[in-house]
Order: structure tokens, then C-alpha cells, then sequence
């Protein structure tokens, strides 16, 4: 393993990459990085996490491997996602500084310097903010943005908008995080949650290099993210529920009365509204209670079944000392 900043005056910067089926942009990636983290006084390491990739990823990789041992990779058992595939290249970093990002090069490595200097500053935690999406459907951009600030509006705590999956951590920082089992993790909301000094860094996301997004606008993946991020730091649904039930038991109310004067005035369609009181009433109190109880339920069904978060089939170039997470009481356990 490459020193850490404790035994050589240069830090250790890791930069983690969770990727499934990009062969076309690891080269440029790579190239970008040994540009930017070669100009900058610390030594690094490129954890590249493989998430089950069907394409010449892997091979790519090996190549790049031949010719820079910094390259370092991660063979997951199957396909565990994105947020899994992050906190194993956590676990297996040796840097005193960890940033990970896409593999997509929409977010520019170039930022990195920025990030770097609001950590030497003070800063345990840099967020990229992205002021601008290029290459993006317009459609897709305006229902980001509302989900981001719906879920900051419902949020327990103040969750930055605009900030995505391109963050540093310093080494404090990933322990803790580490040390956090959630199933189906919203990262985005745990890194803040985590407090410590933060700070953010604007930048403009690219286009994506080359090949098709594997977050497409309808598809799982961004709807799972938009449900996550409400349920792990957001009151909101339940809130929603409440409001609703109240606007049902008011309309039940008022059809109450409708039913009441119709009856009384003989109308035969009294018996109809009085039965449309009803299912009202049921829905906004019996339905809406449960529906919402279920989601967290869900989330706690997850959490208790204590499977682990990954599996990690093998490693390259990742140090026997290195440790990748499992479902300890410690959050840590033996590499792969």
C-alpha cells in the first residue's frame, strides 16, 4: 500500500469509482485522473469497483493495470448497485483522502484540485454542487430538481440541493460512515448526516463521454433514489398522509351532510352518497395509515434481515492489510 500521510509528507488520496459496462470512457478517465492527481502534491490510488459488467471493462482495466499499478479493482459476486459498490471501495481505500465519483465523466476530474484545497483548508467533507447538467433531457433536469427540494423540504436535517454522487471524504469521515448498516443507503443524505466541517465546491456536469446513461429518466433507478432519499431523512410522506386523511374526513363530513339533507328531503339518491361517505372516510383514515406505515416498515424489514450490504469476489492490487466491509459489529472485516 502507498504511505499514508502519517509516514510520508504527501497524503494518500483515493479516488473510489463504482462502474457497470463502461469500456468506452475508463481509458479517458484514467488519462484525466494521472493528469489532475499527478499535479498535485499526494500520491493516489484508483479503486475501480466492478459491479458485475457484461462488456471489456475488466480487460480494459488490466491493461491500464499493466502500465499504472495505481489502478486497483474490485470484482463484485453480482450486480449489488451503486451505493454498495461505493462503500466496498471505502472499505478497501488506504487514503487519508477518499473521493469517488461516476465512471461516466460527467463529472470532471479536473474539479478535483478544488476539492483538495477546500480540504487542506479545513474542510472533512467537499460536496460538488452542479450548477448547470449538460447533456440532459429537459424533462429529466426539471424532475430532478423537484425531487431534490422535495426531499430537502421533508428532510430531518438540511440536505444540500444540486449535490450528487462526487464527494471528498477525509479518513475520519469514511470510518464513521462505514460504521453505518443501513440497507439501501441514500449516501447522499448519510454524509451529511455524518456532520464534521463541510463544504461545497460548484462545477458544471459534462455530457456523459460515450455510451448510453445507466440512469435513464423512466427506469428504476432514479425513482428507488427519489423513494430512498425520502424515507431515510424525511418525515414527509407521513405529514402528507396526516393532511390527506384530514381533507378525507372532511369531504366525509360533507357528504355526511349532503346524505342527511337528501334523506331528508326523500331524494333517492341519498343512500348513494351515504355509501360514498363511507368509502371516503375508510380510505382517508384506514388506507392512507397503513400505506405509509408499510414503507417504513420495509425499511426496517431491510435493516433486521442482516444480510450483507456486498459480496466481493476478489480484488487487484488492493493490499492484504486492507480491509473490505461485512456485517460486523465494527462495520470492518478481512479483505476479500
Amino acid at each position: 500500500m502507498l504511505k499514508r500521510a502519517g509516514e510520508d509528507s504527501r497524503p494518500l488520496v483515493s479516488v473510489v469509482l463504482s462502474f457497470r459496462n463502461e469500456e468506452e470512457n475508463i481509458p479517458s478517465l484514467v488519462e484525466r485522473l494521472e493528469v489532475v492527481l499527478g499535479g498535485e502534491p499526494v500520491e493516489y490510488e484508483l479503486v475501480f469497483v466492478n459491479d458485475a459488467s457484461t462488456d471489456g471493462s475488466l480487460s480494459v482495466l488490466l491493461r491500464v493495470r499493466e502500465r499504472n499499478p495505481r489502478v486497483k479493482v474490485l470484482q463484485m459476486a453480482r450486480r449489488f448497485g451503486v451505493a454498495e459498490c461505493v462503500r466496498a471501495g471505502m472499505a478497501a481505500a488506504g487514503g487519508d483522502v477518499v473521493i469517488y465519483m461516476d465512471a461516466d465523466l460527467q463529472d470532471p476530474p479536473e474539479v478535483i484540485p478544488a476539492l483538495l484545497t477546500r480540504w487542506r483548508e479545513g474542510a472533512a467533507i467537499v460536496h460538488t454542487v452542479r450548477t448547470h447538467r449538460r447533456g440532459e433531457h429537459p424533462l429529466k433536469m426539471w424532475a430532478t430538481r423537484v425531487a431534490y427540494r422535495l426531499i430537502q423540504a421533508g428532510s430531518s436535517i438540511q440536505l444540500p440541493v444540486d449535490a450528487g454522487d462526487f464527494k471528498l471524504l477525509s479518513r475520519p469521515a469514511v470510518d464513521q460512515l462505514l460504521q453505518l448498516r443501513e440497507s439501501d443507503p441514500y449516501l447522499r443524505g448519510l454524509v451529511v448526516w455524518l456532520g464534521f466541517t463541510q463544504a461545497f465546491v460548484p462545477y458544471t456536469r459534462e455530457a456523459r463521454h460515450a455510451g448510453r446513461t445507466h440512469f435513464p429518466f423512466f427506469s428504476r433507478n432514479p425513482w428507488k433514489t427519489f423513494a430512498l432519499g425520502m424515507t431515510s431523512f424525511s418525515f414527509l410522506p407521513v405529514y402528507a398522509c396526516l393532511a390527506l386523511s384530514l381533507a378525507g374526513v372532511v369531504g366525509a363530513v360533507a357528504l355526511g351532510l349532503t346524505a342527511a339533507v337528501l334523506q331528508l328531503r326523500e331524494v333517492p339518491l341519498a343512500s348513494t352518497v351515504w355509501l360514498l361517505m363511507l368509502a371516503t372516510f375508510f380510505w382517508a383514515t384506514i388506507m392512507g395509515a397503513v400505506g405509509t406505515t408499510a414503507i417504513y416498515l420495509i425499511r426496517v424489514y431491510k435493516d433486521v434481515r442482516g444480510r450483507p450490504p456486498y459480496i466481493v469476489e476478489s480484488t487487484m492490487g488492493i493490499d492484504s492489510k486492507a480491509t473490505v466491509s461485512t456485517p460486523s459489529s465494527t462495520g470492518r472485516g478481512p479483505t476479500a
